[in-house]
């Protein structure tokens, strides 16, 4: 009696309508404004009961959250190793890490982008901001502040701009306009976007990376 007691409210579907719901908001937000996406759509989709929203996230908004957080966390980890050590690899593998997450949700940058182009008030621009909040800081204040003295970059450019160029090239291909895209035959997908990174890996080593020997010399002299 006192185990049936335990239970009651909690909801008895299989843990894996967590997962289930990430899923299914991911897909629907992206495709869909955040006001149209009702949590009863979402679990609809999820093929779960609605009250799983209630039980594991609270809300529509904390799912959103959790959605938006969860599709960055395997950037966070290459942000951390970034931060610790600004070095021409760690650079390469933070690329490579988005290329490969957002190759599973090419439209997700697109949503991030048109959040934040709403109003500060809007709640959803709000959850999104502090969700890349624990990536974003520590990558600029890398890239920014530590990239120069690291002698990650070659002599004369200016690490800033670098910033600027970087990101661009992790960005852009996943919010470029879909007429654009067309209009140069361009698809998408996790073919192109893995010639896509080697290509920009080539260029930023070639333009204004230092190469890893060079870098690790002069690192040896300091």
């Amino acid at each position: 009696m006192g185990q049936e007691s335990r239970r009651v409210g909690r909801p008895t579907e299989h843990t894996d309508a967590r997962q289930l719901l990430v899923s299914a908001a991911r897909g629907l937000f992206i495709t869909q404004s955040y006001e149209k996406v009702s949590t009863r759509k979402i679990a609809q989709e999820a093929g779960v009961n609605v009250a799983m929203i209630r039980y594991y996230f609270g809300s529509k908004e904390g799912l959103f959250e959790t959605m938006v957080r969860e599709t960055i966390a395997p950037m966070k980890l290459q942000v951390q190793r970034l931060f610790k050590d600004v070095t021409h690899k760690n650079l390469v593998d933070l690329m490579r890490t988005y290329y490969q997450e957002m190759s599973k949700s090419p439209q997700f940058p697109r949503l991030v982008a048109q959040v934040m182009n709403m109003p500060e008030s809007q709640p959803q621009r709000q959850l999104v901001e502090k969700a890349l909040d624990d990536v974003s800081r520590p990558m600029q204040e890398a890239i920014i502040s530590r990239i120069s003295a690291d002698s990650v970059l070659k002599p004369g450019f200016e690490p800033r701009l670098c910033k600027f160029s970087f990101l661009s090239l992790m960005v852009f291909p996943f919010i470029a306009p879909s007429s654009l895209l067309a209009k140069h035959d361009i698809q998408i997908n996790e073919a192109f976007l893995n010639q896509l990174i080697e290509h920009n890996i080539k260029l930023m080593t070639s333009g204004m990376l230092q190469e890893p020997a060079t870098q690790q010399g002069s690192q040896n002299e300091n």
